[in-house]
This record gives C-alpha cells, structure tokens and sequence, in this order.
C-alpha cells in the first residue's frame, strides 16, 4: 500500500507544476491547461484523503470539481477560439479584449 505521504507530494508537485506555468507562460492555452494541472492536483489530494479516511465526501468534492472543470473547458476554450479569431495572437501580453 502507498503512503498517503506520497499522494500528497505528487499532488503538490501538480499544483506547484501548474501554479509555475500559470505565472511564467505568456499563451492563453498554456494557462489554461495549467489551471487545469492545478485543479487536477488538489483533486487527487481530495482523493487521496478520502481513501486514507475511508469516507466519500472527497470523492463527492471531486465529482464536483471535475464537472466543473468541463464547463470552464467548454466555456473557456470557445472563449479562447473567438479571442484568437479577433485578435489573431494567444499571447496574453497582446491580447487586450476590453480594446477593439
């Protein structure tokens, strides 16, 4: 059996690995997707503590989460298509929506 220790790391490594592309990358997908990565490592946190505690309330979190997660997709990805459609560039420095 794994640790719950370890769980816990690789979920931070996640998070972390997400928070280090949300701040450094410049391109609209790529902080996208590192959002993503950082709701993927607190839901396996949610995951990991629940079976240490034998309960579902983390996995119910977890559900809840990733429905989430789909819409934001939907929703963002159809946002990042017109933007790129607009502007012609994904480069957040250069995309200023609130300008025509």
């Amino acid at each position: 059996m794994v640790p719950l220790s370890y769980y816990l790391i690789l979920s931070a490594v996640l998070f972390a690995c997400g928070v280090a592309g949300f701040l450094i990358k410049r391109n609209i997908i790529t902080t996208f997707l590192s959002i993503e990565l950082m709701l993927n490592g607190v839901n396996l946190s949610f995951v990991a503590f629940a079976a240490q505690l034998k309960s579902l309330d983390g996995h119910i979190f977890v559900f809840f989460v990733m429905v989430v997660a789909a819409a934001e997709a939907a929703v963002g990805l159809a946002i990042i298509i017109s933007v790129f459609r607009t502007r012609e560039t994904l480069n957040v420095d250069r995309v200023n929506v609130l300008k025509l």
